[in-house]
């Protein structure tokens, strides 16, 4: 493995274990109080609801295209779709889920100051940025990595460049 995929892969840890660090920072602040909470829970419930039909209509759709990839690009292409497609709607979903629940802590932080607030909403937003960034990198480094394995030097690199463009194809559909 040359350096620069190694360096590249520890960024894109970098990025998650930094997501995973803020995402527990923000979720351990305050939630404030009863009613704030309450309101909270119901819009965690309805972001869930939609991003849950969101998602199951675009499977379906990405299913169909996966399969289409398939027939016609060969399975590198339709798995790097996949690839691309799961890891943005895992980035998506989770960067949903801290954002909502980050909503109420800002608030309660902001009680505190403009800083205290500013603080919270700063790191939960980073959360999704951080997510998309890492998970892109370890998609992305670790997938042109398993294709160039076993290849000989010179060999014509088209396959393995169009099952990575499939992968962002597959990524900004979700």
């Amino acid at each position: 493995m040359a350096l620069a995929t190694i360096i590249v892969i520890a960024c894109g840890v970098l990025a998650l274990l930094y997501g995973l660090v803020a995402s527990r920072q923000v979720l351990a602040a305050d939630a404030g109080n009863a009613r704030m909470q309450e309101i909270g829970n119901a819009i965690q419930e309805g972001a869930r609801a939609y991003l849950n039909r969101q998602y199951l209509t675009i499977g379906v759709v990405g299913v169909v295209i996966l399969v289409l990839l398939g027939l016609a690009l060969g399975m590198t292409v339709a798995i790097g779709f996949a690839i691309g497609a799961i890891l943005s709607g895992l980035a998506g979903y989770i960067g949903m889920n801290v954002s909502v629940r980050a909503n109420v802590r800002t608030a309660q932080a902001s009680r505190q100051g403009l800083a205290a607030g500013l603080d919270i909403a700063f790191k939960a937003g980073a959360i999704t940025g951080m997510l998309v960034v890492g998970l892109g990198l370890l998609g992305v480094s670790i997938y042109y990595f398993v294709l160039r394995a076993g290849m000989a030097p010179g060999a014509d690199m088209r396959p393995v460049l169009e099952a990575l463009v499939a992968l962002s194809f597959g990524a900004s559909l979700i």
